[in-house]
Order: structure tokens, then C-alpha cells, then sequence
């Protein structure tokens, strides 16, 4: 398909987003997401577990992907069907005291589940629900979007050096801190804050501190806490989504039958409000919905905005204290492996401070 580069829409994860427009005339309003060609290999995974997941109302529609040249940059870009209601995060932004209605969030957690089990089922984790990468159509269907991060489940379970922070550390498993595991439970511990946070108006978390932050979520007993507005019904809902052993923890399927949702639809109408303009502003990526950490070698305005920490990545020092406390792999006690990441990331930043919030990819 033939299109112009339009106005900007915001930021995806891993590239910048615009309108596309067709050359010839079609109906279809669609987004590109671009890159640079050299950094493409976090969209072009986008693009290929979207083609696989392909079909599912819940899940972003991808319409094709191509290479171009502008200001003497070559771009990879992926076109992606345009959801006019924007994200979750700005929806909660704009509710007031950034809480919804239950019958809402019922509605939200069905279609979230519907997309959730089908990703699952597909054999893929999204590895990266949160807020910000939930979009809302013109109608109120929810999209699952951003897979930039997603992997094959069966490739997880082969990874012989668990060594990544993949996500958004607010949404993380207690498995994905402590060990690296992230399989489709973790998709569904973090499905369970998005809706504590609808609920409260607020993370489930209250820890700008990055030690308390992944002490509390990795190490003990303790788990989120549940709104106090929210119904038993939502609560025994929650509770099924945090139980710390991921192999326990309830699946999409069962969880659409829970009572909290089974008898609900899945589409919520939208306030006009918040589509005035007619594009949506930009989503903020971070933990605390502040602006995205970029590199000092940023190329213009395509670069990647996110980064993955993985041992290959780190500097050799880092890795090699990683591997030399947990002898030779990270399989090394939840406690010990906590200490090693905080530590080395405290001569970084201050932690204390929210400015210095970045999402960890």
C-alpha cells in the first residue's frame, strides 16, 4: 500500500508515530511506526508476532510494513490500524480522579482477557501489559498493542540465561524480578494491576524507590493492595491475578469465566472529549508517566526510545559480578540477584526522584 508520512500522532515503545495517509483514496485511517533501519529489530518482531496473532479483535490490526528514505535516513515502518480513543493512560488521565466506573472496568477486563487468552493460546506473552499500551477504538473496543517486547512462550522456556528486565518494572511479576521468568502468568499479573489501577486511580505500587520497588514486588509474601471501592466480585478477581507462584495463578481462560466478567460485553463508549482534536496526545512510556530515557546517540526523531537490560548488554564489569555471585548463572537466590541489579544501577541514577523513572525494556 502507497502512503505519505502525516502529522504525529505520539511514541510508540521503539519508534516514532505519525498518520499515514494513502495515496489512493481509501477509508482506511491507519499509523505508521517508524524507526531507523540500523535499531528496526524490536519493530520488525512487532510486525512478525502480529502477522502470526492476526485476526483477533482485541489485538492492533497490522496492515503491512516497508522501507524508506527521508532526510538521508533509512527508516523501517510498520503500518498499524489507527485507534482514535488513544490509550488507557490518557483515558485515566482524563477521568478526574483517574478512576473509572466498576462496569467499565468489568467491560475493559473482559476484552483484555479475550485478547490476553488468544495471544496466549497462539503461544506467544505480550510481556509488557500495562496502561499505555492498551487503545481504545472509536467505538470502545480495547486494542492490545506495543509487542515490540513479546516472545514465543516455548522460547522462554528454553533460555538457559534467564537475564532480562523486560517490561515496565511497576507491572513486573514476582517471576519476572526475582528469576527473568516470564511466561503468559506474568501477563496476567500485570493484567491484575491495570485493573487495581483503574480502580484506585493510582499504580499498585506506591514505591518511587527502585530498591523498595523490586524488594517488595520479588522478595516476601506481599502482594498489591486491593482497592477498597472495588466489589468482592473484583477482588477475588484480583486475587486469582496475584498469587505469587506463577504456576497457581489463575490463566485468561479461566479467568473468563470468573464472575467479575462472564456476563459482560466488552466495548465501553468513549467521551467525545477526549477525541476533540482528532489525534491523541502522546502516551507517556515510563512507570510513573513520564517522559521516555534517551540515548545521547539518538538518530533525529526515529531512534529507539526504550532499552532491554540484558547480560549481553550490560558492561562486562556488571556482567561479570552477575555471573561470579550466582556462579556462572543467574539461578542464584531472589534476594542476592535483587542486590546485584539495585546496585549497580544506583550509581546511575537517583532513584529517589521521579525524574529519574525510565522504563526498563
Amino acid at each position: 500500500m502507497d502512503w505519505v508520512r502525516g502529522e504525529p500522532v505520539g511514541h510508540g515503545s521503539f519508534g516514532k508515530v505519525n498518520f499515514a495517509v494513502p495515496t489512493k483514496q481509501s477509508t482506511q485511517v491507519m499509523v505508521v511506526k517508524s524507526c531507523a533501519a540500523s535499531r528496526s529489530d524490536t519493530l520488525m518482531n512487532e510486525k512478525l508476532i502480529l502477522d502470526e496473532i492476526k485476526g483477533c479483535p482485541q489485538i492492533i490490526n497490522c496492515l503491512g510494513d516497508s522501507y524508506t528514505y527521508e532526510n538521508g535516513k533509512k527508516l523501517y515502518n510498520v503500518l498499524l490500524e489507527y485507534a482514535s480513543g488513544g490509550a488507557l493512560s490518557e483515558k485515566l488521565k482524563s477521568s478526574g480522579d483517574r478512576q473509572l466506573p466498576e462496569i467499565e472496568i468489568r467491560k475493559y477486563t473482559k476484552a483484555l482477557l479475550k485478547g490476553l487468552h488468544y495471544i496466549h493460546k497462539s503461544g506467544y506473552v505480550h510481556c509488557d501489559i500495562k496502561p499505555q499500551n492498551i487503545l481504545l477504538a472509536e467505538y470502545g473496543q480495547v486494542k492490545l498493542a506495543d509487542f515490540g517486547l513479546g516472545k514465543r512462550a516455548e522460547s522462554i522456556k528454553d533460555e538457559k540465561l534467564r537475564c532480562e528486565l523486560r517490561g515496565t518494572p511497576l507491572y513486573m511479576s514476582p517471576e519476572m524480578v526475582t528469576s527473568g521468568e516470564q511466561g503468559t502468568p506474568a501477563d496476567i499479573w500485570a493484567l491484575g494491576c491495570v485493573i487495581a489501577e483503574m480502580a484506585a486511580g493510582v499504580p499498585v505500587w506506591g514505591y518511587s524507590n527502585i530498591t523498595q520497588l523490586l524488594m517488595k514486588i520479588g522478595v516476601g509474601d506481599a502482594l498489591p493492595e486491593f482497592p477498597a471501592k472495588l466489589s468482592e466480585e473484583g477482588k477475588d478477581f484480583l486475587q486469582k491475578c496475584f498469587i505469587k507462584d506463577p504456576s497457581k495463578r489463575w490463566t485468561a481462560e479461566m479467568l473468563l469465566n470468573h464472575q467479575f466478567v462472564a456476563d459482560q460485553d466488552d466495548t465501553v463508549t468513549l467521551n467525545d472529549e477526549r477525541c476533540e482534536s482528532g489525534t491523541p496526545s502522546t502516551s507517556p512510556r515510563c512507570p510513573f508517566d513520564f517522559p521516555d530515557w534517551v540515548f545521547d546517540d539518538v538518530i533525529d526523531d526515529y531512534s529507539e526510545s526504550s532499552v532491554t537490560y540484558q547480560i549481553t548488554s550490560l558492561p562486562s564489569p556488571v556482567i561479570q559480578e552477575l555471573l561470579n555471585f550466582s556462579g556462572g548463572s543467574l539461578s542464584t537466590s531472589p534476594a542476592e540477584r535483587l542486590r546485584g541489579l539495585i546496585n549497580e544501577f544506583k550509581h546511575e541514577s537517583e532513584w529517589s526522584s521521579a525524574d529519574g523513572w525510565i522504563s526498563v525494556r
